[in-house]
């Protein structure tokens, strides 16, 4: 499906953005993968090369800095001459009373979750070419509210907002641009979360499960495909039933 076609995963190293490199690597794309943490970005390229033969490259970033996506942009170019998809996964939610948020928390969890996707998505399409998918990774917490997460809830759903808007400026290029919104997704990141709290989530959740990495990373895979070239600027919920309630 993706032979000969290059990805940018961005909070590749684990968890969902892990999880959405594997499913492409399978796929047969070459993989660029960004992240903060190198140690663990290196070794999932090794592990995601092994298991799939497809090629990896892992690039250290802070996907909250202009030079360094400069840097995951070209070294796509670099590898593999071309790139095709890209995935702006990066992000990150401490949980933090609103009344107790500072500036320096807002601007942290805008900056990563939000501003990134800005400039991982205008450096990307500067170099894309007809045919190519951005996808974005919002969250359930863009249509509903948490307690605690009001920055988080705030970048997510920017990043809905900018997904339709961009759909139609990238329109003229062939470009399509899409957002999963993942529910409660068992990762690394929850790895704090108690067996009570996952109990709870669970009986919230229609399907009676949490969601794993594979779940987005599938439906990622189809926004990255041809089959879905009439898609753009959609925002696919992917959540067990969660927000239905």
């Amino acid at each position: 499906m993706f032979n000969n076609k290059t990805a940018i995963v961005t909070g590749a190293a684990k968890g969902i953005g892990y999880g959405i490199a594997l499913a492409l690597a399978k796929g047969g794309a070459n993989i660029v993968m960004g992240d903060f943490d190198q140690a663990t970005n290196e070794a999932s390229a090794v592990e995601i090369e092994k298991l799939t033969g497809s090629k990896c490259v892992a690039v250290q970033c802070d996907v909250s800095l202009k030079g360094d996506i400069d840097l995951l942009i070209k070294s796509a170019i670099d590898n593999f001459g071309a790139l095709d998809i890209l995935v702006n996964n990066a992000g990150i939610f401490p949980f933090k009373p609103f009344m107790e948020l500072t500036e320096g928390d807002w601007d942290k969890v805008l900056d990563v979750n939000l501003k990134s996707v800005f400039l991982c998505s205008q450096a990307a399409a500067k170099v894309m070419k007809d045919g190519a998918k951005i996808v974005s990774i919002s969250s359930i917490a863009s249509f509903v509210g948490f307690e605690g997460l009001t920055h988080y809830c705030a970048s997510k759903g920017g990043i809905n907002g900018m997904t339709r808007a961009l759909a139609l400026e990238l329109a003229p290029k062939k470009i399509n641009v899409n957002a999963v919104a993942p529910g409660s997704i068992s990762t690394p990141g929850s790895s704090g979360v108690t067996d009570e709290q996952v109990k709870q989530f669970n009986e919230m959740i229609p399907w009676k499960r949490m969601g794993l990495p594979e779940d987005i990373a599938n439906a990622v895979v189809y926004l990255a495909s041809p089959g879905a070239d009439y898609v753009t600027g959609q925002i696919i919920v992917v959540d067990g039933g969660w927000t239905l309630r």
